[in-house]
């Protein structure tokens, strides 16, 4: 006969925890237990109607556009003070203006800073203009200027800078440095044809200063006349004041130089001080004579012959000058055809030949 093994309750209990069952003890009163509800808003969300959703994020989209219009017309965004550096020629006060008026209604926010740039942009002494915010309440505009690089004569008189592209800066101030001599032949029209024309003479009298500067010939020319950069025309300062320079199109440097040798040789005969004008467009001096002066006399042939060492040695064609002494040798026996079809008064813009 097999004997029963009765198992105690606590070897029981620890054989069911081992297989991973828990026993819970049940509710004294017999209800079951109450299942836990989650309140969550993605849970919640979940029960709302797509058409619902649909108006909910329109309602959430106008308020934020609302919320940012009130906030960016609020008054802490409405412009207290502009920044402007970068100017010496150009008006700070004149910049500032025109920012404030251009936000006037827009505040620091929203203000369009491209296009205020841009308006500023186009005043006459300004090349670049770069505005900036500054929150909540400041602007900041940085100004680049225009560089006036020579002075204009125009057609009226007034005497205006301009800078490399042929932008015109305002007229010259009484305590504005002196450039080195001035420029005539400007286009006045205005138009993309007459700036491209500008441009050229501009990058002509920069060749021209450049030259002249070099060889110091630069404190002996008052102005330089381009109309056409193929015709170079030089009106001389000081005591040659009424002396025109024809240079023509090609090797103005030399050209001069040589010009005003040969004048300075020729000024020491009897007739320099009717002279008018010297030409060198062919490459060969050709001296002009006032007509109005009756009171010359001619040079002695010694004095020809050192002056025509002297521009020979400076490299001149002299063929032309030793023509022009035989022209004043014949003076009191032939009449000057050549020089009686000239006006007879005597100013820059004659020209004899």
């Amino acid at each position: 006969m097999k004997e029963q093994v009765v198992k105690s309750r606590g070897a029981r209990r620890s054989a069911t925890q081992q297989k991973g069952f828990v026993q819970r003890p049940a509710r004294r009163d017999g209800a079951p237990a109450a299942r836990s509800i989650n309140f969550s808003p993605r849970v919640l969300f979940a029960y709302v109607p797509k058409a619902l959703k649909f108006v909910l994020a329109i309602v959430i989209l106008v308020t934020l556009i609302v919320g940012y219009r009130v906030a960016a017309s609020a008054a802490l965004f409405q412009v207290q003070s502009i920044d402007v550096t970068g100017t010496s020629r150009t008006s700070a006060d004149e910049i500032s203006g025109l920012t404030r008026r251009a936000t006037a209604r827009t505040g620091v926010w929203r203000a369009d800073l491209a296009a205020i740039s841009t308006e500023l942009s186009r005043l006459p002494g300004v090349r670049r203009a770069v505005v900036t915010r500054v929150l909540p309440d400041r602007l900041r505009v940085r100004v680049t200027e225009r560089l006036p690089i020579a002075v204009v004569r125009t057609s009226a008189g007034h005497f205006v800078w301009v800078d490399d592209e042929g932008v015109m800066l305002g007229e010259m101030k009484p305590d504005d440095r002196m450039p080195a001599f001035f420029l005539r032949g400007w286009n006045e029209e205005g138009g993309e044809d007459a700036r491209k024309e500008n441009v050229e003479r501009i990058q002509k009298y920069l060749e021209l200063v450049h030259d002249w500067d070099t060889a110091g010939l630069s404190s002996r020319v008052s102005e330089v006349t381009l109309i056409d950069t193929r015709d170079v025309r030089v009106q001389l300062a000081g005591s040659d004041s009424q002396i025109e320079v024809r240079l023509g199109s090609q090797d103005q440097g030399a050209r001069l130089q040589i010009a005003l040798q040969a004048l300075d040789t020729y000024k020491q005969t009897p007739r320099g001080s009717s002279i008018i004008s010297v030409d060198l467009q062919t490459g060969r001096v050709v001296i002009g004579f006032s007509s109005g002066n009756k009171s010359a006399t001619d040079p002695a042939p010694q004095a020809l012959t050192e002056n025509d060492a002297k521009l020979q040695s400076a490299g001149a064609d002299t063929r032309v000058d030793q023509a022009e002494g035989t022209a004043a040798r014949k003076s009191q026996k032939e009449p000057e055809t050549r020089r009686a079809s000239a006006p007879k008064a005597a100013g820059p813009a004659l020209r004899f030949r």
